[in-house]
This record gives C-alpha cells, structure tokens and sequence, in this order.
C-alpha cells in the first residue's frame, strides 16, 4: 500500500484545478489522477482521456475508490467541502484560504483525527523560488539577525473581477483571504507566531463590496518588524522581498515563472520548467566589519510545486508531517479574522 499511487480527485477544473493541480497530480507517481468535478464544460477529459468527469462534487465525494480530495473550489466552500470530504473518509488538501475562521479550521483538524485522514493546506507559494531564495539568505544568516523584513504582493485591477466569489461580501472574501493568506504563510514560516500583530484593510476600486487592500504588521520577540502587504490598486510594484539585517540588506523582485509556465501548458518535467529568466537575481548588499560595503546579485535555483505534492504523498503514504503545519495554519486564521 505505501508504494501505491494515491488515488485523487480534484474538485474543480477551473484555473487552479488546470494550472495548480492537475499537471503534478497527472506527472507525480506517487498520485493516479482519477477524477475532476465538471459542472458544464467536460474540458480535463480533452487534456486527460482517462480521467471521469462528474457534474457535482457529491458524485465524486461518493466515488469509493478516491483517497485524496483536493478542495479547490470558491473560497467560502472550502470548509464546507473539506468537512463534507472528512466524512466521506477522504484525505483532504484544501486551497488558501483554508476556512473563514480559527474555529472552522480547527474543526476540520479535529475532525481529520477523528476518521484518521490527512488534513493539509496548500500553501504552494513557499515553493516559489523567488521566495525560497529570501529564506535561504535569511537562514543562512548572510544578513545577520533580520530586523525589518518588507513583503509585498501586488497587482494591478482596477475592474470588478468575473469570479463573484472573490467580490462578494462572503465568508473569506477580499483580498485579506485571497492574497493574504500567501504572505502571512511566508512569514510564519521563516519568523514563527508574532508576539503581536495588527491588520489594516481598505476599500479604494470604484463599486467594491470587499477589501482591496490589506496591510500586516508582525512584531516578534526581539524586535524583529514584519510588513506584509497586498494592494490591487498599484501601478509600479515595489520589490516584492525587502529584508534588513544588521549585516545588510537584500532586495528580491517577485519572479517565480512557474504560474506563467503552467498556464502555457508547459509540464513540470520539462527542464526548463520553474527556471527564472536572466536579469532575475535578487541583490544581496552586505557591510564587513571594516564598513566596506559589498553588493552582490544572487541566482535562484530551479523551484517547483511538485515539492509540496511529494509532502502530501509523504504524509498519507509514510506518516510523515506535513510541512505546513496545523499550528501554522491556526495562527495563520486567527490574523485573518481580526
């Protein structure tokens, strides 16, 4: 059974369902892509003949033979869905935002212990390598102890989006559940649970009824300042990665390729895949002891998301933890609902 492929089913063949799940569930051995959920247009079984396509998520929550449910449908189903999946005895990965609250989501982890399966969160954005190259400075401690630290993640829409879910005032909707929940992972996951926090949001877009604009400030033992911020309203982004430590700073652009690639339909077993293009690296600027100052710029290695669907055959399969953990996933909740 250990050696098995996990046997999943994908709740939606929409973007995420295409770009973010399908290519590694169908490329990793350790999965069978077996079955997509598929209201009207029956396009994954154009791209993957064998694969069924049903028409509600109850018809695939029912199917025996699936072991793993991926939840990727609106934000303010994911619990609903998840819980539904826990039932029915499935292993669930469940899209950013997890839930609308701590309380929900602690349910769903109780819940998971309870009928003994797997609940885990996709946070795919720790397997970025623009990301990956900040934790790797700051870890390695090229920049001494980090005292100020800038992440940003910022577009440009000044429309009302088509997808009503992310513009109604619903559970986990506006740009808190939607870009949020990526920058304060990334946080956590290097820094830990702040001591404090605070959260501010605005509304700027003509006719919005959520939130397009989203500010953290995280404060840790120590010292340690964590600016975390989201806009849909910014014409000429800052760099996405700004970390100050007291030996010296480094700057990193949001570059990560691997949504672009995917959307071209390049596979990730393609060499290339998840590869930043020349120009992309990160400045890293130090000062020795003599005051010299030095500046260097610093490549990414090759990132891809097939990481984190290994963790995820690693937890069923082996036992193991997952990576985002349970706890991570709480603090992470109990920011967003404040």
């Amino acid at each position: 059974m250990m050696d098995q492929p996990i046997v999943t089913g994908i709740l939606s063949y929409g973007m995420s369902g295409r770009v973010f799940h399908a290519p590694f569930v169908n490329a990793n051995p350790g999965f069978r892509l077996y079955a997509v959920t598929e209201r009207s247009s029956k396009n994954a079984q154009k791209r993957y003949p064998e694969i069924i396509s049903y028409n509600s998520v109850e018809e695939l929550l029912n199917d025996q033979a699936i072991e793993l449910v991926i939840v990727n449908t609106p934000n303010n189903t994911h619990f609903e869905y998840a819980l539904k999946a826990l039932q029915a005895g499935k292993h669930v990965l469940v899209e950013k935002p997890f839930a609308a609250t701590s309380a929900e989501a602690k349910q769903l982890f109780d819940l998971g212990r309870e009928k003994g399966c797997k609940v885990m969160v996709y946070q795919n954005r720790r397997w970025d390598s623009d990301f990956q190259q900040v934790k790797s400075v700051i870890r390695g401690g090229l920049l001494g102890d980090p005292m100020e630290v800038y992440f940003r993640y910022d577009r440009y829409r000044r429309e009302i989006s088509q997808k009503t879910f992310k513009e109604e005032n619903l559970p986990a909707s506006g740009l808190t559940y939607d870009l949020g929940p990526h920058l304060l992972d990334q946080a956590i996951s290097i820094f830990g649970k702040p001591a404090s926090f605070s959260k501010t949001t605005g509304i700027f877009r003509p006719g919005s009824q959520v939130d397009d604009y989203v500010h953290f400030h995280l404060k840790y033992e120590g010292g340690l300042n964590v600016f975390l911020t989201s806009s849909l309203l910014v014409a000429q982004p800052l760099p996405s990665f700004v970390v100050h430590g007291t030996e010296g700073t480094f700057i990193k652009s949001r570059t990560d390729v691997q949504e672009a690639q995917l959307e071209k339909g390049i596979s990730p077993l393609e060499e290339g895949y998840g590869v930043e293009p020349d120009g992309s690296e990160g400045q890293l600027t130090t000062i020795d002891k003599e005051g010299n100052k030095q500046s260097q710029y610093l490549t990414s290695l090759r990132s891809t998301y097939n990481h984190l669907f290994q963790a995820v055959f690693s937890c069923i399969r082996k036992n193991e933890p997952f990576p985002v953990s349970e706890e991570e996933i709480i603090w992470q909740m109990e920011i967003l609902e404040s």
